[in-house]
């Protein structure tokens, strides 16, 4: 028999017209987020000069999106994918705008400091119960906008477009708050939303693929759980990645670094943000072109492990150049592990439980970077910025020695023959 891995088609799922839409507005979506993030995380730290104000912001985003997580899966399995989507695009944008509002001089005038911090807070918090539904959503839509032929494919594209989204829209903040200040920036993160709008609306509604409609929450529930801790592969990846990134959240700090270790400004933050994202592109060029799925296992640990060398070259060093390098070595690796990850999740989740396997993921790697960021402003606010930097790379680096030698099930994982049968599929 022939193998058709042998034909590969690097733009197999740019081939439909409703994917490139797709990858559009999801760009945008995380872009926006991105920079909206960096942009208040420099905010709120210039106005604070406190680290433990920068982890803050993680927590008040990641306590919605955890503690609803599992129900936005369920809803998100139970309804139409689209009308659900522009639901939780109006929500960022009511965000988005409300931040566009408190970043304003001419608004906050006569504000006390703790006035216009706790409202930066509640809105976080408020974006943080939209991201509980979004992620699963566009996880979701994506397998309803290619033939699954194409998922692999699809999901390199798509996890490449998101981890180029990423780090770019930081680093675009940084470049932004020079050049336009806080306010603007914000402006832009709003235009970016209105422009996810206007490109779903060029993808059609999509039918429900759940056999269980009506199903009770908490069966639902269970069955997605179920599911995901009784797959050794899905439940291996996500736990990995979690304690990875948990630990690996020192670009939290990046503010503290700018301005009181490098001194190299808002412009020096700028390229810090944007080095990640140069190894974020390099991955996505590689990634389409040489696919990822063979011998799996080992490529996914050894991305973390040099993740994790990074972020501990980067705490160190006290060196402009060095400390950007580190950060390209960390968009490298990262996106490396990004592609494989929704690969995984993609081959190996049914059609029907997609929003809450992408629920059960939000909570273990998506919120993850935000408890990542409180744990590097409260180990910052208790060790010292450098130190907590250093702890955390090793930690990453400790996860993944002891995940790999006591799995050698996970070293051996290889995703060749899912991606045979599922190029095989008509």
């Amino acid at each position: 028999m022939k193998n058709n891995t042998d034909k590969r088609d690097p733009y197999q799922a740019l081939r439909f017209r409703e994917f490139n839409i797709f990858l559009l507005l999801r760009f945008a979506m995380v872009f926006a987020w991105s920079m909206q993030f960096i942009v208040i995380e420099w905010e709120v730290y210039s106005l604070t000069k406190n680290p433990l104000s920068l982890g803050l912001i993680g927590l008040m985003e990641v306590i919605p999106a955890v503690s609803m997580a599992l129900f936005a899966g369920h809803m998100v399995d139970q309804r139409e994918k689209k009308g659900l989507l522009v639901k939780c695009i109006l929500g960022f944008s009511v965000v988005s705008f409300g931040l566009f509002l408190l970043t304003w001089p001419k608004v906050v005038t006569g504000w006390s400091t703790d006035a216009i911090l706790y409202s930066i807070y509640f809105l976080v918090f408020l974006g943080g119960l939209v991201r509980a539904f979004l992620g699963p959503t566009i996880f979701s839509l994506l397998s309803l906008i290619v033939p699954k032929k194409a998922y692999p494919n699809a999901a390199t594209w798509s996890s490449s477009v998101w981890q180029i989204g990423s780090v770019l829209g930081p680093a675009v903040a940084g470049f932004s708050i020079t050049f336009i200040g806080v306010h603007w920036s914000m402006c832009s993160v709003f235009a970016c939303s209105v422009f996810a709008l206007l490109a779903l609306s060029q993808i059609s509604k999509k039918p429900i693929l759940n056999p269980k409609i009506g199903e009770p929450v908490m069966e639902s529930l269970k069955e997605g759980l179920k599911f995901v801790f009784n797959n050794k592969t899905i439940l291996g990846v996500l736990s990995l990645d979690m304690v990875a990134v948990l630990f690996g959240g020192a670009v939290a700090l990046l503010p503290i670094f700018a301005q009181d270790i490098l001194k190299v400004g808002p412009e020096g933050f700028g390229i810090l943000r944007a080095a990640p994202a140069v190894g974020a592109f390099i991955t996505m060029m590689i990634s389409a072109y040489v696919p990822l799925y063979e011998k799996a296992g080992m490529k996914l640990l050894g991305a973390i492990f040099v993740f994790g060398l990074s972020i501990i070259l980067f705490g160190v060093s006290t060196i402009f150049w060095v400390s950007v390098f580190a950060l390209f070595l960390s968009g490298l690796a990262d996106g490396i592990s990004v592609v494989i990850r929704q690969t995984i999740l993609q081959l190996k989740t049914p059609d029907h439980m997609r929003g809450r396997v992408a629920a059960v993921n939000s909570m273990f790697v998506g919120s993850s970077n935000e408890l990542g960021a409180f744990e590097s402003g409260l180990t910052a606010k208790l060790m010292g910025t450098v130190v907590s930097v250093v702890f955390g790379g090793s930690m990453t680096l400790l996860t993944v020695l002891g995940f790999g030698i006591q799995s050698p099930t996970f070293r051996n994982l290889d995703l060749q023959k899912d991606m045979e049968d599922h190029q095989n599929m008509e």
